[in-house]
Parts: C-alpha cells; sequence; structure tokens
C-alpha cells in the first residue's frame, strides 16, 4: 500500500514534516481555507509513499498540508473533474487552462473565504 498511518514506515524526513504539520495545528498557524472546511473529527496522519507527502485528512477526506508559500497549514485541494491537486493559489494560476467544472469548484472555494 502506497499510504500508511504506520509511523514506523516514516523515516526522519517524514517525522519532521508530520511534527511541523501538528505543531501549526496545535498553534492554530492555518489558512482561512483549512478553517472552513477541515473538520478536525477524525483527523489522521498520513505518509504517502510514492509522493512523500506527509498530510491530515479528516472524515471528509479533506487534506491539510503545509504550504510552501506560506508555511501555514492549508487545504490541498484535488479538483472533482479532473483530479488536479495543489493549493488554491496554485490551481488560481492554472485557472483558464482547467475544466469548466474545476473552475466551477475553485471558485465556490474562493467565495467560502469571503462569507
Amino acid at each position: 500500500m502506497n499510504v500508511t498511518t504506520n509511523l514506523s514506515e516514516f523515516g526522519r524526513r517524514e517525522i519532521a514534516m508530520a511534527s511541523e504539520l501538528l505543531n501549526q495545528l496545535a498553534n492554530r498557524n492555518t489558512t482561512e481555507l483549512f478553517d472552513a472546511y477541515f473538520t478536525h473529527e477524525g483527523t489522521n496522519l498520513f505518509f504517502n509513499k510514492r509522493s512523500g507527502y506527509v498530510f491530515l485528512n479528516d472524515e471528509n477526506y479533506n487534506v491539510g498540508m503545509i504550504n510552501p508559500d506560506n508555511g501555514m497549514l492549508d487545504l490541498y485541494i484535488t479538483t472533482a473533474y479532473t483530479g488536479t491537486e495543489g493549493f488554491i493559489n496554485e490551481l488560481m494560476s492554472e485557472f483558464d487552462d482547467l475544466h469548466p467544472e474545476d473552475q466551477k469548484q475553485l471558485l465556490e472555494l474562493k467565495g467560502e473565504l469571503t462569507k
């Protein structure tokens, strides 16, 4: 299996990344988008051995990762139609190239920030 929650399968790098995620969560160093969507219910820590990503996941399958652009815990998005992945700022920079259904999803997410 490529994704694990078993800490014995995390290396030093991944343990450090997990520590940073948990520190950001504990200190509420989170983006508005993360706060709007991440429920904290059923939260687990994961390591994807294929991609190298370490991330949090809630009961609704929302993903939280450290956004390298701001160092904050942020919502990592997978678009519903094409499965394009990234943080909102990355996906918005590709907006014109995305499928209309994915564009709609991003606009709805952006709308959540202004409520």
